[in-house]
């Protein structure tokens, strides 16, 4: 099996997963786990470096955007390291799985969901890596909304005059953000350029193509490297892409089972998505 096919086995399995946790505990931020889902199985099927999540020589993954932690733990589940029984206490009493990542969880080593601190961290993680000779890379996943914190571009600024190359950001650009679409809010095109002219060096892709992004993710680089990972929210479920107000509504009964019966659809159109 390739590496493009297992990841989109991954993604199939992250995204009803996410469907099936969301519709339990009644909570939504699903359009933006459906949107990375291709995203985390491609890191964690095969690009993240670690033998486990104790592993002191581990990449490093910071979820810069916290409100997909959902399909983060689904990642989690699927590479060994949180059981499905952990998975299906999310946003339950007791539980440590909350709508935002916390470091007290097996394999999150940042928490995150203060929106704009997440490279910071990735940077931090990886100029602490040289500094103790490690071979192991930060990577960090962002909304392209959250490019509009001032607090990315120091890091940005940070990281290039550092020569970091063992940090790798991923921009989840799906266009839109909780309160609108974010040319509307403040607009960040032409984003690749902008990377480019601060020193990083730039992959412009379908975020939801496998293959893309796993050759974005083991490309050689001489500088921090940024992967626009160009997405659609809410991928894979119809009635929900592209629609600002999937950033915060939970389903109902109907609508679940229309997103299922979608996926069953795409899953028996492309085989490979399924093991």
């Amino acid at each position: 099996m390739t590496h493009a096919h297992s990841a989109r086995t991954w993604a199939a399995q992250i995204r009803r997963i996410v469907l099936d946790e969301s519709r339990r505990a009644n909570v939504g931020h699903i359009g933006s786990s459906l949107s990375v889902a291709d995203i985390l199985a491609v890191l964690y099927s095969g690009v993240l470096r670690a033998s486990g999540p104790d592993d002191p020589d581990r990449d490093r993954f910071v979820m810069s955007k916290g409100h997909a932690a959902l399909a983060l733990y689904t990642a989690l589940h699927l590479r060994g390291w949180l059981s499905r029984e952990e998975v299906a206490a999310y946003c339950a009493d007791g539980s440590l799985l909350g709508v935002h990542p916390e470091r007290a969880i097996a394999g999150i080593d940042f928490t995150t969901g203060s929106l704009g601190h997440g490279l910071a961290y990735a940077v931090g993680a990886a100029l602490a890596a040289r500094m103790q000779e490690s071979s192991r890379r930060a990577f960090a996943l962002l909304s392209d909304a959250e490019c509009n914190e001032g607090s990315v571009w120091e890091s940005v600024m940070f990281a290039a005059h550092h020569g970091l190359t063992n940090v790798v950001a991923i921009i989840d650009a799906n266009g839109q953000q909780a309160l609108g679409y974010t040319r509307d809010v403040l607009d960040l095109s032409p984003l690749a350029a902008r990377f480019d002219a601060f020193g990083w060096q730039v992959a412009s892709i379908d975020g939801h193509d496998s293959a893309q992004l796993f050759d974005a993710f083991t490309r050689p680089t001489v500088r921090p490297q940024v992967v626009v990972a160009n997405t659609v929210f809410g991928h894979g479920v119809s009635f929900m892409e592209r629609q600002i107000a999937w950033h915060y509504l939970p389903m109902s009964d109907m609508q679940y089972s229309e997103a299922l019966r979608e996926l069953e659809q795409q899953a028996c159109a492309d085989p490979s998505s399924v093991s």
